[in-house]
């Protein structure tokens, strides 16, 4: 489902603002303590989740990290809608989770509306180098995700897609 929001609004100006300088704090310097400061400002976050420097987010507060989830480095996650991410989980390097879209239509976008649009990735899954995950996506338990993909679709489970658009090679 598309929501609407208001990325410009002074609540979330100021919560972007607290967030990025966490998230800028753990990039500079990924030591325990700045990774426990990033894993605090999530909705959740289960037990041995490791998080590799290079992390941004914008909000945070609808960030779901299950157990045993990895995020290797420079990964960006557009939380205007939630991300859950399932356990054993593992996401590579420069990976993009974007729930945020806008208008297509040149007028409309002059009135700078975001719409969101949760990503749901299940347990087990492989995410690789470079993925870029669109709005609304599903990925289905056990799968896998070939580097450098673009999921504008869901990902059925026990399955490996490649490719952009992203489009299933095999079941696993």
């Amino acid at each position: 489902m598309k929501m609407r929001f208001d990325s410009l609004s002074p609540e979330r100006l100021q919560k972007r603002k607290q967030v990025h300088e966490i998230c800028r704090l753990f990039s500079k310097s990924p030591s325990k303590g700045n990774l426990k400061r990033l894993k605090t400002i999530f909705a959740s976050c289960g037990d041995d989740v490791f998080i590799e420097s290079g992390f941004y987010c914008d909000y945070a507060d609808q960030i779901f990290l299950a157990d045993r989830v990895y995020i290797n480095i420079n990964c960006t996650v557009l939380d205007g809608g939630e991300v859950r991410i399932g356990e054993d989980s593992l996401i590579g390097p420069n990976v993009q989770l974007l729930t945020v879209s806008h208008d297509v239509d040149p007028q409309a976008r002059l009135k700078k509306y975001n719409y969101a649009q949760n990503i749901t990735i299940g347990k087990n899954v492989w995410i690789a180098a470079g993925v870029i995950i669109l709005p609304g996506v599903t990925v289905g338990d056990n799968s896998v995700i070939g580097a450098g993909s673009v999921v504008s679709k869901d990902v059925d489970p026990d399955s490996l897609y490649l490719g952009n658009p992203a489009t299933k090679i095999k079941s696993l």
